[in-house]
């Protein structure tokens, strides 16, 4: 399967699980149903996940033995039991098709961390391995050789020797540096913060990124570098910074370390945000932009949730 194909289905179940999400929570309007069905019609894709979606759904909707045991239970446990039968109905079929949808590459690999997790490990040579949020690696540390495949999502690595990192763009070559790569849908983002790493395309020319440095790595060629601030923390010590940054930005970057559904008003898109954020708790970085932007949080469920632009009640 070709990356543009991954990326063609991961889109594809994504726009499914949302309209499933949508139809569940209480029916959809006229104009939703037509917008619907527009989908559908799109291609034999679009209607074949379709209905693949509602098979999954009828599947898990059907009543488990612990809820119909707890229907006519009198005790305070029975709305509890209720809830969670529910939300597992409603919420396992859209994890499947996420899950179903990911590069095969993804759930092979050696190592891997799931929506919202992190993971530092130590790698034979001695050199240090971060992976951040939905990502995953392969290791190749047999006959003297040294390389970490980047399969899915982003890593940092402190090399202590000379070490390769594959991507489906080209390789990078390390020598005693610190480094991050990010895995992107036609590059990956490559940033030096100490010593110095050679990058080189699947085609054409390469180059060499030093400390302060970023550029984009694609297939056949490489972006200009870029200087960025370094000593900035970052997703590694488990923090989003935003200096004036739009809400919109930040809040497709919270996406990444959230399960489930996150949406909002497009009116929120260009709201400023200026802040150091916990990436290990996201509901408190949604209550800390409730408490200091215009705007409201709506949970549906833990998992669904909405922004819209606060109601002005003065």
């Amino acid at each position: 399967m070709s990356a543009r194909t991954d990326d063609i289905a991961r889109r594809l179940a994504r726009e499914a699980a949302q309209w499933l999400a949508l139809q569940d929570a209480g029916g959809l309007s006229a104009e939703q149903r037509d917008d619907l069905s527009r989908w559908r019609a799109r291609s034999a894709a679009h209607e074949a996940l379709w209905q693949k979606a509602e098979a999954l759904r009828r599947r898990f909707s059907e009543v488990p033995a612990p809820l119909a045991a707890c229907l006519d239970r009198p005790d305070p446990d029975r709305r509890r039991l209720l809830g969670q039968a529910l939300a597992l109905g409603t919420l396992a079929p859209l994890g499947w098709l996420g899950y179903r949808q990911l590069p095969v590459g993804s759930w092979r690999a050696d190592l891997r961390t799931a929506t919202g997790e992190r993971r530092g490990l130590t790698l034979p040579d001695g050199s240090r391995l971060q992976l951040n949020t939905a990502s995953a690696v392969n290791l190749d540390f047999s006959g003297g050789r040294q390389q970490v495949q980047l399969v899915a999502g982003e890593i940092a690595v402190d090399s202590v020797g000379v070490l390769l990192v594959q991507t489906r763009q080209g390789l990078l070559r390390a020598w005693g540096a610190s480094f991050c790569v990010r895995l992107g849908e036609r590059d990956c983002a490559v940033s030096v913060s100490r010593g110095q790493v050679d990058l080189q395309p699947l085609s054409g020319p390469g180059a060499r990124l030093d400390a302060g440095q970023r550029a984009l790595l694609g297939a056949t060629g490489i972006g200009a570098a870029q200087p960025f601030d370094a000593q900035l923390p970052g997703w590694q010590q488990g923090l989003l910074l935003a200096d004036n940054q739009p809400l919109g930005e930040l809040l497709r970057e919270l996406r990444r370390y959230r399960p489930g559904l996150l949406r909002w008003d497009p009116a929120l898109e260009r709201l400023a945000v200026t802040g150091t954020f916990q990436l290990d708790d996201t509901d408190r970085i949604l209550a800390l932009l409730a408490a200091s932007l215009p705007l409201a949080v709506h949970y549906r469920t833990r998992y669904w949730v909405s922004l819209t632009p606060r109601e002005n009640t003065a």
